[in-house]
C-alpha cells in the first residue's frame, strides 16, 4: 500500500472524479435495492447525479486552492441534491469542506477531521437522524480515521481504516433498523458512501478504481426509509415554541459585526433557542430557520456574526387560531367569493409524473410542474421557485424521497416557501383540489392542503423487479404488487394488474370511503379502470367513481380512495 502523508488538491480533484464515476457505473445497480421491489427505486441515480453535480463544481473552479475546491465540491453538492440520499450526500460534503477550509494540502490529521465534520454536519442536518442508514456509515467511518491519526501519519491508511469501518457499519445496518433486518438486507444510502471511500482509497492507493462492485450479494442490499413520517397538526395550546423564526445573515458586514462566524458555535447557541433548527451557510451568508419562544434572541443573535438581509418571524399560535376560525367561517358561509384584495401572490410548485396527470395538476391550479420520473434536485426546485415569478410558494413534492430537497430549496430561496409533505401524486392533487384557495395566506393554504391530507388513502399497482418477502408476503419477480400508502399490501403472480388492482381496492374501501379516483398508466387502459370500478361497486354502490387517464409510467393503476 503506498505511503501518503500529503494530499494535494491534484489527488483530492482525482478523488472526486473518481467517486463521481463510481457511482455513477453503478448506478443502475444500486437502483434496485429498494426495501419494496418497485421499479422506481433510485438511491443510485440520486446520488450520482448529486456527486456529478459536485465533481462539475470541482472541475469548474478557478481557484485551485484545496480548501476552495474543496467548497465548491460542497456547493455543486447542494445545488444538484437529488432525494434523501444526495441531501445528506451533500450535508457530508458540506461539512467536510468545512474543516479543512484553509488548507492548501491535506495531511493524514486533516483527513480524519475533514471525515469527522462531514458526520456532524449531516447528524444536525436530520432533524430526527435514524440509526442504520448512511449516518451510521459516515460516523463509524470518521471515527476509524480519527483512530488512526492520532498514530499514524500516512493519509492512506486513515482512509484504509475509514473504509473497513464503513464496510462493517453497512453490515450492520439490518441490526439497527427493522424494515432492513426483515428482508435480511443492507441500506443502499450507505452503500452508495461505501463506493465514494472506496473510490477515495483507490486513488490515494495508487490503485484502480473499481468500475464495479464485486459483492455477489448486491442485490440484496436495500435503501432504508431516512426520514419516516410527516409532522402531525397541533392545538396551539401544545405548540413548545410558538414562533416560526428566519433571518438571513451577510457574514462579517455590518455595523453590528462583532464575531466571527464559526458553525458550531453559532448553531449551538441557537438549537438551545428551541426546535425545527436548520441552519444552512454558504460563501458568506448563513441562513437560519427555528421554531422558538425569542425570536428577539434569535435575531440579536444573528446581527453580531453580520449584517441582517432578511427577517421573518411568524406567530404559529395565532396562525392555528385564524386558520381554524376561517375554517369554520367558510364552512358556515358555504365559501363565500372573496375580493382580489385578499389573494397573495402564492406559486404552487408540484412533481408529477405522466401528461395526463401533469394536466390535472395545471387545470386544478399547480403554477410550476416538474417532471418527476427522475428526482428533480434542490437547484430545480429554485429554478422553479424563481420562474414562477411570485413572492412566495408551497411545494408539493408529491414523494418522500423528494421531500429533503424540497426543504433545503426552502432555505435557500430568496421568498417565503412552505413545503406540504405530500408523499404521493395522489395525496398532492387532494392537497391542491381540496386544500388550496388563492385567496388565502400562505400560512393559511398550507395548514387547510395538510389538513386535506387526513382523509385520502393513496395505492398503486407496479411490477415486482426481483424476488423478496416482506410484510409476510412471498413475492417474485414480477408479480403484480399492490402498495397502499407505500407499504405492500398485495401480491399477484404472473402480473395480474387488475388482480391486484382489485384486491389493493378492497383493502382500501371501507363503511367510511366516498370517492374512488383511479389514474390509469402508460402500460393499462380505460378498460382497465372501468373493470375496477365494476369491482368497487360490488363492494359498496354507494362509492363515488372517477377515472383520468394520467399517462404515468411503471404504476398502471394509481387509486386515491377519500
Amino acid at each position: 500500500m503506498e505511503v501518503v502523508t500529503t494530499i494535494t488538491n491534484v489527488e483530492f480533484g482525482k478523488m472526486i472524479n473518481a467517486a463521481a464515476d463510481a457511482l455513477k457505473n453503478n448506478a443502475e445497480k444500486i437502483n434496485k435495492l429498494n426495501v419494496f421491489p418497485v421499479p422506481d427505486g433510485d438511491t443510485g441515480t440520486n446520488m450520482t447525479l448529486s456527486m456529478a453535480s459536485g465533481a462539475e463544481y470541482e472541475r469548474n473552479e478557478a481557484n485551485t486552492h484545496l480548501g476552495q475546491l474543496a467548497k465548491a465540491t460542497a456547493k455543486g453538492l447542494l445545488m444538484g441534491a437529488r432525494g434523501n440520499s444526495g441531501v445528506i450526500l451533500s450535508q457530508i460534503f458540506r461539512g467536510f469542506a468545512a474543516k479543512i477550509a484553509d488548507k492548501e494540502n491535506l495531511s493524514a490529521r486533516d483527513l480524519a477531521d475533514a471525515l469527522m465534520g462531514g458526520a456532524e454536519t449531516a447528524y444536525k442536518a436530520v432533524m430526527k437522524p435514524t440509526e442504520g442508514t448512511i449516518l451510521t456509515v459516515i460516523r463509524e467511518a470518521a471515527a476509524a480515521a480519527n483512530r488512526t491519526a492520532k498514530s499514524s501519519d500516512d493519509a492512506t491508511q486513515v482512509m484504509a481504516d475509514a473504509l473497513a469501518a464503513a464496510e462493517k457499519a453497512l453490515a450492520s445496518t439490518p441490526d439497527l433498523l427493522p424494515v432492513l433486518k426483515e428482508v435480511g438486507v443492507v441500506d443502499s444510502g450507505g452503500q452508495g458512501l461505501v463506493i465514494v471511500l472506496s473510490a477515495f482509497y483507490a486513488v490515494l492507493s495508487g490503485q484502480e478504481v473499481k468500475t464495479e462492485l464485486d459483492n455477489a450479494n448486491l442485490d440484496a442490499m436495500v435503501l432504508s426509509l431516512h426520514n419516516a413520517g410527516v409532522q402531525g397538526e397541533l392545538n396551539p395550546d401544545d405548540i413548545t415554541y410558538g414562533y416560526c423564526t428566519e433571518i438571513m445573515v451577510d457574514i462579517a458586514k455590518g455595523t453590528t459585526y462583532n464575531q466571527d462566524f464559526d458553525y458550531d458555535t453559532f448553531y449551538n447557541h441557537l438549537a438551545k433557542l428551541g426546535d425545527s433548527l436548520l441552519v444552512i451557510n454558504d460563501d458568506d451568508v448563513v441562513k437560519v430557520h427555528v421554531h422558538t419562544e425569542d425570536p428577539g434572541n434569535v435575531i440579536n443573535w444573528g446581527t453580531q456574526f453580520g449584517s441582517l438581509r432578511k427577517v421573518k418571524v411568524d406567530n404559529m399560535r395565532d396562525q392555528q387560531v385564524e386558520a381554524a376560525t376561517v375554517a369554520a367561517e367558510q364552512k358556515s358561509q358555504n365559501h363565500a367569493v372573496r375580493t382580489e384584495t385578499q389573494s397573495p401572490e402564492i406559486a404552487v410548485i408540484t412533481t408529477a409524473a405522466g401528461e395526463g396527470i401533469k394536466e390535472i395538476f395545471a387545470s386544478t391550479g399547480a403554477t410550476v410542474i416538474i417532471d418527476s420520473q427522475q428526482a428533480p434536485s434542490t437547484q430545480d426546485l429554485l429554478k422553479a421557485i424563481t420562474d414562477s415569478h411570485a413572492t412566495s410558494a408551497i411545494i408539493l413534492p408529491n414523494d418522500g424521497n423528494i421531500v429533503m430537497a424540497a426543504e433545503q430549496a426552502v432555505e435557500l430561496a430568496d421568498i417565503p416557501v412552505k413545503v406540504v409533505k405530500t408523499k404521493t401524486m395522489q395525496q398532492g392533487l387532494t392537497a391542491l383540489v381540496l386544500g388550496y384557495d388563492q385567496m388565502k395566506s400562505l400560512e393559511e393554504n398550507v395548514i387547510s392542503m395538510q389538513d386535506a391530507l387526513v382523509d385520502v388513502k393513496s395505492g398503486s399497482v407496479t411490477t415486482s423487479v426481483r424476488s423478496t418477502t416482506i410484510n409476510g408476503l412471498s413475492i417474485q419477480t414480477g408479480d403484480a404488487i399492490g402498495l397502499l400508502d407505500g407499504e405492500i399490501v398485495v401480491a399477484v403472480p404472473d402480473a395480474n394488474i387488475n388482480q391486484a388492482a382489485a384486491k389493493l381496492l378492497e383493502k382500501m374501501t371501507d363503511e367510511e370511503s366516498e370517492l374512488v379516483t383511479i389514474y390509469y398508466g402508460q402500460d393499462a387502459n380505460v378498460a382497465d379502470a372501468q373493470a375496477l370500478q365494476q369491482v368497487g361497486e360490488s363492494l359498496d354502490d354507494e362509492l363515488e367513481f372517477e377515472i383520468h387517464d394520467g399517462g404515468q409510467p411503471l404504476y398502471p393503476i394509481l387509486i386515491s380512495v377519500e
